[in-house]
């Protein structure tokens, strides 16, 4: 595939490079350790965007730009025609509509991407800091570490941080200093699932051999069968440390999962943590059946549990609730079929998209693919167990870390033009 040469010069747009540099390191290195965190280095990003009104670069977008744009425009515009239909106003879409806020970032990191140093550097020192802060909170006493949202959230994103230092260690196999790069990306790697192991949450763990699996597609293959089975060894040796370690919590959390299951299959509770998400789950799929072509709406949706909480068809304490705790399954009950299209366009053209340069030759590429592949792969996990999306810190993070990925394989997917072989492995 033949790729257009980057649109600028390197040399005269270095201090617009050292600022998307200096934000993309805020956004990772800040997400979780200081209270609202991964919103300083998007918005830093937002506002140098504005720019681009004036000087215009020239970015050459192919389809595949396009199809990335179409899936942000799509999701949001939606949610927007959605929340108009159900007559909720556009406060309902503030969140949404970051999607679209994403796009001037995404324009502003093709014109201007950053060097790949500052990026994978913030990534692992923002889950060495979450996993710092875990061990401090955990220190204090705290069952779950949660930092300064909900123990699920910070889990979530903690997991995010440690599986793009995986990502990145073919990047790092090829710089000057392998083994310094290869050292704390493997120390951000091990942290940032100490964290989540930290927050106990567990909807995150589940998604693991997914992830495993992308990283073995972009890695594993052209690796000798020796070392393939080092690598299983090592992470069935540190799987089997996690649970058995007492101070991890793991072991008390999955037996906690396996009692809550029994306890609801028997029919003796229903008002576990595992409980409550299949009642959460029984109620948005009976709304779901009632309306499925629009959906309910957010007001809707609550109104709609409340009644079936009265009538007995799900426990009480649902009603409690204003989402499903499954992103697939609360869009679609609250935004029907069109929602629920334009989400899994939002979680599974860019998995394609990142997916076709997971065998790149170039490991720089490969590396930024796989970053980007496992953000969706990641998502779509965390899905299945949590509306990640209802929460700020879930759409700026996907929303935001999507164009940011995108817009750096989009200029370093090709050493040709402005930058030279070994600018563009920094």
């Amino acid at each position: 595939m033949t790729h257009a040469a980057l649109p600028f010069s390197a040399a005269a747009d270095e201090p617009r490079r050292l600022l998307t540099g200096g934000a993309v390191f805020l956004f990772a290195a800040l997400s979780l350790v200081v209270p609202t965190g991964y919103s300083l280095g998007p918005l830093i990003l937002l506002l140098a965007s504005v720019t681009l009104a004036v000087k215009r670069p020239g970015l050459r977008l192919e389809r595949a730009d396009r199809w990335l744009m179409v899936a942000l425009c799509a999701y949001t515009a939606v949610v927007m025609v959605g929340a108009l239909w159900h007559g909720q106003g556009l406060s309902s879409v503030d969140r949404p509509l970051r999607f679209w806020l994403a796009l001037p970032v995404l324009f502003w990191v093709m014109a201007y991407p950053p060097r790949l140093g500052a990026v994978w550097s913030g990534v692992a020192l923002g889950a060495l800091g979450a996993a710092g802060f875990a061990l401090y909170q955990h220190g204090q006493g705290a069952f779950r570490a949660y930092g300064y949202m909900h123990p699920i959230q910070f889990g979530n994103i903690s997991l995010l941080l440690g599986i793009f230092c995986l990502a990145g260690a073919g990047w790092a196999w090829q710089q000057p200093r392998r083994r310094l790069w290869l050292g704390l990306l493997g120390l951000g790697a091990a942290s940032g699932i100490l964290a989540s192991l930290l927050s106990g949450s567990r909807g995150g763990w589940v998604g693991l051999p997914l992830v495993f699996w992308v990283l073995y597609r972009a890695y594993g293959r052209g690796l000798p069968l020796k070392t393939r089975l080092l690598a299983l060894a090592l992470v069935l040796a540190a799987g089997l440390a996690a649970y058995g370690l007492p101070q991890t919590g793991v072991k008390h959390r999955v037996a906690q999962a396996v009692d809550d299951i029994a306890l609801y299959v028997s029919g003796e509770r229903q008002d576990t943590s595992v409980g409550l998400r299949f009642e959460m789950w029984q109620g948005a799929a009976r709304l779901i059946a009632d309306k499925p072509l629009m959906g309910w709406g957010d007001r809707g949706y609550r109104e709609g549990v409340t009644d079936l909480a009265k009538r007995g068809a799900v426990h009480p304490r649902v009603a409690d609730y204003g989402h499903a705790h499954n992103q697939f399954l609360d869009t679609l009950a609250k935004q029907g079929v069109p929602g629920f299209v334009a989400l899994l366009a939002l979680l599974l053209v860019p998995l394609r998209l990142f997916g076709v340069y997971l065998r790149d030759d170039d490991l720089t590429v490969r590396a930024l693919a796989t970053a980007g592949a496992l953000l969706c792969v990641a998502h779509v996990d965390y899905g299945l167990t949590q509306a990640g999306f209802n929460h700020n810190s879930g759409v700026m993070v996907y929303a935001f870390w999507l164009v940011i990925w995108w817009g750096l394989l989009h200029c370093y997917r090709c050493r040709q033009g402005a930058f030279p072989a070994r600018e563009a492995g920094r």
